[in-house]
C-alpha cells in the first residue's frame, strides 16, 4: 500500500509533464491495488485528488488512455465513487474516447461509462449531456454484423452501458427508442444468438424498453417474435427461460405482437412447458408453470390471436386448455378458466362452447372451491360463466344445467371480486328469462344479500351490480311476488337512489322497475312512496338530457299518479 501512496503522489506531480513510461508504472500500481482491494483503494484515490488528473490523461493519442479508463471503470464499481467521477469532469473526455479506433480503449471506456451510469442519476445526466448514448448506438450499429470475439465483447459492453444508462428511466428509454435502438438490438439478437453473454445483455435491454408503450409499436415492425421464440426453444436453464419470459410478457400486451408470437409458435412452447412442469413441486418448475400459463392467457386477450387459436372450437390449443380445468393444479385451473373467459368473447364461440359441455366442467370446478376455495379460481370460473351467458340462446341451456344454483353457493363470499362476478353472471342469466327471474326474485336469502350489497360503499362495482340485479329481477319477472320480496327486504329505496345514478343505463333500468312496481303492487307501497320522495325523484328525471331516461321518467310518473 506504500507503493500506492507513492504512485498517487507521483501521478499528481508528474501527470502534466512526465514521460509515458513513469506514468504507466503509476497506473499499473493503481490497477494492482484495485485488484487486491477495490473499495479501500478507491477511497484513497478519491482522497488524493487524482480523479481530476485523469481527465487530462484521457487523450486520443496517449498510450495510457486505456489504462486510465480501466481504472475509472474499476473505481466506479463502488456507488460512492460515481458522483465524484462526474464531479471530476471525467464524462466529457470519456465520451470523446468513444470516437477512438483502438479496441482496448473503446472497451475500457464503455465499461467506465456503464459503471458510472449504474443507478446514478448524475452519471446518466452527464452522459446524456455529453451525447454519449448517440455515439454508443452508432457504434453498436457499425459493429452489429461482426462476429469475431473482440467485436462481440465490445457489443456486450456497449449494450450493458445502454442498459445502465436507461434502466427505469422513461425519458432516457424514450430517447434510445427515438434513436432507433430497437431494430438494431433485434438484429443483434438474431446474428449473435450463439453468444450467451451478448444475448443476455440484449434480453435485459429489451426488458427495460418493452415496458414503454412507444417501444411496442417499434418492436411490432421487427421480427422480435420470431427471434425470441427461436431463442426460447434452445433454452434448458430456468434462469434463461425466465429472462425471455420477462421480455415476452410486456411485449405480448400489444395485439399485433400477440398475433406474431402465436404465428411464431410460442403457444406450442408454452404448452410444452406446462406439460413438463405440471406435476413438479420444485420451486423453479412451479414458477415456470405460472409464467407459461399466465402468458398463454395473455395471448388470448387479442381478438385475432384468440380466434386463430380457437379454430372453430376444434383447435388443438383450445382442447389442451380445456384439459387444464379438471387439473389438480390451482394455477392451471385458474389459467384454464381465464382462457375460457377469453375464448368466450363472441357469440359464435360462446354458443359452440355451451353446446360442447364446457358449462359442466366449469360448474365442477366451482364445486371444488365452495368451501375455503381459491378466490382467484372462483373469480375466473364465474367470469367464464358470465361471458358464456351473454348469447340469448345460451341462457335457457345454462339455467337448465343448474348454473344459477351453482353460482348461488357463493352468496356467502366476503370477497368483492367474487361478489361482483356472481352478480354479473346472475344478471346475464335472467335477461328475458321470466321464470328464472321470478324464481330468483322470490329467493329471500338472495334478495337480502343484494340489499346488503347495495350499501357496499367501498366497492362501487358490487354496489352497482347489486342495484342492477334488483332492478332486473323485477323487470324480467314482472311478478308481484318478486316485488313483495324486494319491498319486504327494504330494496325499494335502492331503486330510487339508482334512478339518480350518473349512468344512463342504470337510471333507465331503475325507472322501468319503478314503473312496474307502480303498476303491479302500489298498495303495499303507499307508505314507502311518501317516505322516499319517490315522485320527486321521478319528476326531476323528466327533464333529463337523455331522451330515453326522460321518456321513461314520464311513463313512470304517469303510472304512479294513476295508482296513488
Amino acid at each position: 500500500m506504500d507503493n500506492l501512496s507513492d504512485a498517487l503522489k507521483k501521478l499528481k506531480i508528474t501527470a502534466t509533464d512526465s514521460t509515458a513510461d513513469s506514468l504507466e508504472g503509476c497506473l499499473d500500481c493503481l490497477l494492482q491495488a484495485l485488484a487486491q482491494n477495490n473499495m479501500e483503494t478507491s477511497e484513497k484515490i478519491q482522497k488524493s485528488g487524482v480523479l481530476q488528473v485523469f481527465a487530462s490523461l484521457l487523450m486520443p493519442q496517449s498510450s495510457c488512455t486505456a489504462k486510465v479508463a480501466n481504472i475509472i471503470a474499476e473505481v466506479a464499481r463502488n456507488e460512492f465513487m460515481r458522483n465524484p467521477c462526474v464531479d471530476a469532469g471525467l464524462i466529457p473526455p470519456l465520451v470523446q474516447m468513444l470516437n477512438c479506433k483502438d479496441q482496448e480503449v473503446l472497451l475500457q471506456t464503455g465499461r467506465a461509462l456503464g459503471n458510472i451510469c449504474y443507478d446514478s442519476h448524475e452519471g446518466r445526466n452527464a452522459v446524456d449531456h455529453a451525447g454519449g448514448a448517440h455515439i454508443v448506438v452508432d457504434l453498436i450499429r457499425s459493429l452489429c454484423s461482426k462476429t469475431d470475439p473482440a467485436s462481440e465483447k465490445l457489443l456486450t459492453v456497449f449494450c450493458g452501458m445502454l442498459m445502465n444508462y436507461s434502466n427505469e428511466n422513461d425519458t432516457l428509454q424514450s430517447q434510445l427508442i427515438n434513436m432507433g435502438v430497437i431494430p438494431t438490438l433485434v438484429k443483434l439478437l438474431g446474428i449473435h444468438c450463439q453468444n450467451a453473454a451478448l444475448t443476455e445483455m440484449c434480453l435485459v435491454a429489451f426488458g427495460n424498453l418493452a415496458e414503454l408503450e412507444s417501444s411496442k409499436e417499434q418492436f411490432a415492425y421487427t421480427n422480435i417474435a420470431e427471434e425470441l421464440v427461436k431463442l426460447f426453444k434452445k433454452q434448458v436453464e430456468h434462469d434463461k427461460k425466465e429472462m425471455i419470459f420477462e421480455v415476452l410478457a410486456p411485449l405480448a400486451e400489444n395485439d399485433v405482437i400477440k398475433l406474431q408470437l402465436v404465428e411464431a409458435g410460442l403457444v406450442e412452447c408454452l404448452l410444452e412447458v406446462v406439460q413438463k412442469t405440471v406435476d413438479s413441486d420444485k420451486e423453479d418448475d412451479v414458477a415456470e408453470l405460472k409464467t407459461a400459463s399466465d402468458l398463454m392467457v395473455l395471448l388470448l386477450l387479442g381478438d385475432e390471436s384468440m380466434q386463430k387459436l380457437f379454430e372453430g372450437g376444434r383447435g388443438s390449443v383450445f382442447q389442451r386448455v380445456l384439459s387444464w380445468i379438471p387439473s389438480n393444479s390451482h394455477q392451471l385451473q385458474l389459467a384454464g378458466a381465464l382462457a375460457i373467459a377469453n375464448f368466450a368473447r363472441n357469440d359464435g364461440n360462446c354458443i359452440h362452447m355451451v353446446d360442447n359441455g364446457i358449462v359442466q366442467k366449469l360448474m365442477d370446478l366451482l364445486d371444488r372451491h365452495v368451501e375455503d376455495g381459491n378466490v382467484t379460481v372462483q373469480h375466473a370460473a364465474l367470469s367464464a360463466l358470465r361471458n358464456l351467458a351473454i348469447p340469448v340462446v345460451n341462457k335457457a341451456k345454462m339455467l337448465s344445467a343448474g348454473v344459477a344454483e351453482a353460482v348461488l353457493k357463493f352468496l356467502r363470499s366476503e370477497m368483492p371480486p367474487v361478489q361482483f362476478k356472481l352478480l354479473g353472471t346472475l344478471r346475464m342469466l335472467i335477461d328475458a328469462q321470466a321464470e328464472a327471474a321470478e324464481q330468483l326474485g322470490k329467493n329471500a336469502k338472495l334478495v337480502e344479500r343484494l340489499v346488503e350489497w347495495c350499501e357496499a360503499k367501498d366497492h362501487a362495482g358490487v354496489m352497482g351490480e347489486s342495484n342492477r340485479l334488483l332492478s332486473a329481477l323485477i323487470r324480467h319477472s314482472k311478478s308481484k311476488d318478486v316485488i313483495r320480496t324486494i319491498v319486504q327486504s327494504g330494496g325499494i329505496k335502492h331503486l330510487v337512489t339508482m334512478a339518480t345514478s350518473e349512468h344512463v343505463i342504470m337510471q333507465n333500468e331503475a325507472l322501468v322497475a319503478l314503473a312496474l312496481i307502480a303498476a303491479l303492487e302500489l298498495e303495499s307501497l303507499q307508505k314507502e312512496v311518501q317516505n322516499m320522495a319517490f315522485l320527486e325523484v321521478v319528476s326531476k328525471l323528466r327533464s333529463h338530457e337523455n331522451k330515453t331516461v326522460a321518456q321513461q321518467a314520464s311513463l313512470t310518473e304517469q303510472r304512479l299518479a294513476v295508482e296513488s
